[in-house]
């Protein structure tokens, strides 16, 4: 009787809850080439097939975070400190859950920021955590509080985007530069082998090496919204890499996605 209850009480192996935490970036690149009018060409389109084709169990789900009301539409790297580390708990904050509550029901937890994190400012005298001023000493101490607690739920899979990056002629070279060196960091120093966090590199695909955007992957010159080209290409490579982490532990695949 014991054996049996415990092999109904052990999770199935094949059963694995995803949560997406995006705002209109994420959105974007979520449903693909849309031009398509074919629902496998999006991130859940792509894990209801692979479902069907390997008998899997992965539940996708998706949502705004934070929402604009009441936190604000801001995802920047205070924010991920102010609600999940400052403000940890079992209780909301802002009605936004904590990660002591989706940590709970989710398996593997996807975020990311949106473009305007790139308008990186210089820094001032003295870094402040629980300063919103975007900078690079103030990122850095909101990554390194973040990967302290991202760390505390080593059951838990999170996979980061490097940040959504602009184009040119919404960006200063300097705000430019300073994002590249930030992204930089996170991949080289900030992320560390063989633990619960990885990267999926969004700031190389949009980049290629650059430091903007580049103007034939947005939806306009002057919008830096990703266009449904280079979505299509990109979701497939996003759910390569969630695929990966979830299965290889990140070791099939590049930062990008691409299949090693």
């Amino acid at each position: 009787m014991f054996l049996i209850t415990s092999c109904m009480q052990a999770k199935d192996k094949n059963d694995t809850n995803i949560i997406f935490l995006h705002h209109s970036t994420g959105e974007v690149i979520m449903n693909g080439n849309t031009d398509l009018k074919n629902d496998a060409i999006t991130l859940p389109g792509l894990f209801k097939s692979y479902n069907k084709k390997h008998n899997k169990k992965y539940s996708f789900k998706e949502t705004d975070f934070p929402k604009s009301e009441p936190y604000g539409w801001k995802n920047y790297p205070y924010d991920y400190y102010n609600i999940w580390v400052k403000n940890a708990g079992n209780q909301p904050f802002l009605t936004e859950p904590t990660l002591e509550m989706l940590t709970k029901d989710y398996d593997v937890i996807v975020f990311k920021h949106c473009f305007p994190v790139s308008n990186i400012q210089p820094d001032e005298s003295s870094p402040d955590i629980d300063s919103e001023l975007r900078s690079i000493a103030n990122y850095k101490l909101q990554y390194e509080a973040l990967r302290e607690k991202l760390h505390e739920f080593s059951d838990v899979k999170f996979i980061v985007f490097t940040g959504a990056v602009q184009v040119k002629a919404n960006i200063t070279e300097e705000e430019a530069l300073r994002a590249k060196s930030f992204f930089t960091w996170v991949k080289e120093n900030w992320d560390q082998p063989d633990d619960n966090i990885y990267l999926w590199d969004l700031y190389e695909l949009q980049t290629e090496g650059g430091i903007y955007f580049k103007d034939e992957y947005a939806r306009k010159a002057t919008n830096s919204h990703p266009n449904r080209e280079f979505a299509g290409r990109s979701v497939k490579l996003l759910f390569n890499r969630i695929i990966d982490v979830i299965e290889k532990n990140g070791t099939g695949t590049s930062l990008t996605g691409e299949m090693n």
